[in-house]
Parts: C-alpha cells; sequence; structure tokens
C-alpha cells in the first residue's frame, strides 16, 4: 500500500515524464499544503529559455498564485530529483516547511548531494526527507539521458 508520501511523488513524477516527452530534463515537483496540492511544475527550461524555470521553481510560483501569498510555511514541496542551490534557496526564501525529494542529485544537489543549503544557518529551513520513490525517479533521468546518448550515437 502506497503511503501518502509516494502518492504526492507519483503525481511530481507523473509531472517529470510530462518534461520527458516535452524534451526536457525530467524533473516534475508538487506543492502540498493541509493535503491538497497547490502547486505544479516541471522543468521547461528548453521551452521558456529560461534558467529559473526548474520544476520547483514553477511549482513554487504556482502555489504563490493560488494562495496568494509568498509564504509557504504550512506547504510541502515533493520533487523527483534533489533541489539545486536556487531552488533550495527559493525553498528556504518560500519558508516550505519540508522537502520531500526521489533521486539524489551528485552534480548540483543543494540537499546533501554537493553540499546541503538547509544544514547552514539561514532562518526558517525545512526538514529533508529524501528516497521516496527513488528507483522511480532515478530512471526516469537515466531513460531520458541514455534516450539522448543514443540519438546521439546515430
Amino acid at each position: 500500500m502506497e503511503t501518502k508520501q509516494e502518492q504526492y511523488m507519483a503525481q511530481a513524477l507523473a509531472l517529470a515524464q510530462e518534461a520527458a516527452d516535452a524534451g526536457e530534463v525530467p524533473v516534475g515537483c508538487v506543492i502540498v499544503r493541509n493535503g491538497e496540492i497547490v502547486g505544479r511544475g516541471r522543468n521547461r527550461r528548453e521551452e521558456k529559455q529560461a534558467t529559473c524555470s526548474h520544476a520547483e521553481m514553477e511549482a513554487i510560483a504556482g502555489a504563490n498564485k493560488l494562495l496568494g501569498t509568498w509564504r509557504l510555511e504550512d506547504c510541502e514541496l515533493y520533487v523527483t530529483l534533489e533541489p539545486c542551490p536556487m531552488c533550495a534557496g527559493a525553498i528556504l526564501n518560500a519558508r516550505i516547511s519540508r522537502v520531500w525529494y526521489g533521486a539524489r542529485d551528485g552534480a548540483m544537489g543543494a540537499c546533501g548531494g554537493v553540499t546541503n543549503l538547509f544544514m547552514e544557518s539561514f532562518p526558517n529551513p525545512p526538514a529533508l526527507v529524501g528516497g521516496i520513490l527513488e528507483e522511480p525517479c532515478r530512471k526516469v533521468l537515466s531513460d531520458f539521458f541514455s534516450g539522448i546518448r543514443e540519438a546521439e550515437r546515430s
């Protein structure tokens, strides 16, 4: 039986697959408040040609708009890949209470993969839980990059 965390991460994974189908690095994110998804995002950097169009940034913007506030202290964020420094900074600034992530990012991860911004002395750091549906989160990424490498060989 799936936990509620796995159910939310499955929603983020569906967004990651949407990103992959659109030719974007497959990362998806949902923001939850009181059991309701209030923000959704997926990578859109190629589509928008915008550095900041990461899944977390898109989901935070959606939650801000829906809730009418920049303060998301009563929200939890679910993302398929460990947040990068930019996204970790946005999470800190939004005051999100908890971050759940799937796969670790050894290249750009700012929640333990390379560094952990949430361990620094910033105010309002979120609680952090990694490894939620880790294998499916890792697989959508590895399948995407394998496809790119295969296309480059052709």
